[in-house]
């Protein structure tokens, strides 16, 4: 279909801007944090006219000297650049990538079949409350006293994104619900920039430019929002390519496994954050790597137990694994799929017969072991059924039932 083929274009190419963009603002963001975490003592000369901090760098066959001052330079420059339009981009671009893929086929990728929302229409404007209430008590929250305890605040919003994560996998399919909660963080970290950030640093050259003491309470709140950007960097980055791994998201208890992983990679990253201040805490890193292994092994044991467990419970007869197959898999694999936003079937599989399904045997089981397949479970396929159906793919395959 004409309609199917323009919104995967459209997709294709939105996604690239948001990528382009995305590793601009991470990128600028990460180095500016480099930076400010990075400056040593300057020599008293810099100091007399005002300069905080500064720190010498090579590259691209160019030697940089950077400087950052107390307030304002001596001399107002005739350009000054601002950090800004990245972060805006990105969101921008993000937003419209939702809407090509999750909007304009909400049928297939945002509903699921176990949620609150079945109606394609209503789970879209349950999309755009959520992203705005979440952007919305994150604000309050940054209201309170409770900002000025670094530690308490941190607790609170790994709660408050606990909350927002079981949320979405109660309103949204498994796939969708992932992403979702990192476009909260990215809609976030954009309203940090436009509600925080920038009117700190328009305020700051405004008072300078006027001959004023510059609010540094303002100057405060817009490096603590610049701080939590940086730690909510590596979750938003994972979110955004979760959808390449079902047995995440597909897992019964997807919500904690995946504030278990951004939580992991907070920490991580808060071991670059003190290494460039000079404080060197490999423990920091070795604990997140044993915090990897211990989730990948117990969903590697709890997954393949009971798969294999269950999939030698029954033997399916060739008929009966061919009625699952149909139920759930010919939908979107067959020459003219008749489920909604499919052209062609995908990755060119088709399933019509037991001589196809056969032939496909080995890739159908990993799709159906990680639950990658039925796509965001649309078609409701029961865990009896998916037991069954792998056990039959096992005697197609060679492997041990």
């Amino acid at each position: 279909m004409i309609e199917t083929y323009v919104i995967d274009w459209l997709s294709l190419i939105v996604r690239w801007l948001h990528l382009i963009t995305g590793i601009a603002w991470i990128g600028a963001s990460l180095h500016f944090i480099w930076l400010d975490n990075s400056l040593q003592e300057p020599p008293e000369w810099k100091k007399e006219v005002g300069i905080k901090g500064d720190i010498w760098s090579i590259h691209g066959g160019g030697i940089y000297e950077f400087n950052k001052y107390h307030l304002a330079p001596p001399s107002w420059p005739a350009t000054l650049h601002w950090s800004m339009w990245e972060a805006y981009t990105t969101w921008i671009t993000g937003s419209f990538l939702i809407i090509a893929v999750y909007y304009l086929q909400a049928q297939s990728y945002l509903v699921g079949p176990d949620n609150w929302i079945s109606d394609p229409g209503s789970a879209i404007w349950a999309s755009l409350g959520y992203l705005c209430l979440g952007l919305l008590g994150y604000e309050l929250a940054l209201r309170t006293p409770l900002k000025h305890h670094s530690g308490l605040f941190a607790v609170a919003v790994v709660i408050y994104l606990t909350v927002l994560s079981w949320l979405s996998v109660q309103l949204f399919s498994d796939r969708a619900a992932y992403l979702h909660v990192g476009a909260l963080m990215g809609t976030i970290m954009a309203g940090n920039v436009f509600l925080g950030i920038i009117p700190a640093q328009r305020a700051f050259v405004k008072a300078v430019e006027a001959g004023n003491e510059p609010d540094a309470s303002l100057a405060g709140f817009a490096k603590l929002r610049s701080t939590h950007n940086n730690y909510f960097t590596l979750p938003v980055l994972f979110c955004m390519i979760s959808n390449h791994y079902p047995f995440l998201y597909g897992h019964q208890y997807n919500w904690i496994v995946l504030v278990y992983m951004m939580s992991v990679m907070a920490y991580a990253r808060h071991f670059f954050n003190l290494r460039h201040r000079g404080e060197v805490k490999p423990a920091i890193l070795i604990q997140a790597f044993v915090a990897f292994l211990i989730l990948a092994v117990y969903l590697g044991y709890e997954r393949y137990e009971q798969v294999d467990r269950e999939s030698s419970a029954h033997e399916l007869t060739d008929q009966r694994a061919l009625e699952i197959v149909h139920q759930h898999c010919t939908v979107c694999h067959a020459e003219n799929p008749t489920f909604s936003g499919f052209a062609a079937a995908p990755g060119g599989v088709l399933l019509n017969s037991l001589a196809d399904i056969n032939t496909s045997a080995a890739r159908m089981r990993v799709a159906i072991v990680s639950n990658y397949m039925p796509l965001g479970n649309v078609t409701g396929m029961t865990t009896s059924e998916r037991s069954d159906l792998l056990g039959f793919l096992d005697t197609q395959t060679g492997l041990p039932e």
